[in-house]
């Protein structure tokens, strides 16, 4: 896990479906996903919160949790949203990294997501590990939603 792939929203891109289909190469592998880097690679700030967060946008904060309106209205529905599809809440994240530093949050992480079978590790969007499961991608009907 690299903390140049936490987003100043506290989205871990070390386990989004983009970043693990880049570093797995899942278009050579018959899967084609969309490829990124991460947000801080592209200097985006943040896919969900940048064009409505001025001081993201300005460079005046690095992480949503340096703002003193933490957190804000934006960043809590993101969270919800993201905890119901995806078992990462944003809001958490930032809180943990807050509390207990970036070192602390990535351990934690990849204890987290860490898979079961190959020890790489598993998507937050799916479940999936690219790794040794990149098969159950070319069924599944619906590539952003974790099988319950």
């Amino acid at each position: 896990m690299k903390a140049e792939l936490i987003a100043p929203c506290g989205m871990n891109c070390n386990v989004c479906s983009n970043y693990l289909a880049l570093i797995n190469d899942t278009k050579a592998k018959g899967v084609k996903l969309p490829y990124c880097i991460g947000c801080r690679q592209r200097d985006k700030k943040c896919s969900f919160v940048k064009k409505k967060c001025k001081k993201l946008l300005n460079y005046k904060i690095d992480f949503c949790y340096e703002c003193n309106e933490f957190p804000c209205e934006l960043i809590i529905k993101l969270g919800k949203s993201y905890e119901e599809r995806y078992h990462m809440n944003m809001v958490d994240n930032l809180g943990y990294i807050k509390e207990h530093g970036m070192e602390k949050f990535l351990k934690a992480e990849k204890k987290k997501w860490r898979c079961s079978k190959c020890g790489k590790t598993i998507c937050c969007h799916n479940g999936i590990c690219y790794s040794c499961d990149l098969e159950k991608m070319k069924i599944k009907k619906k590539r952003y939603r974790w099988e319950e």
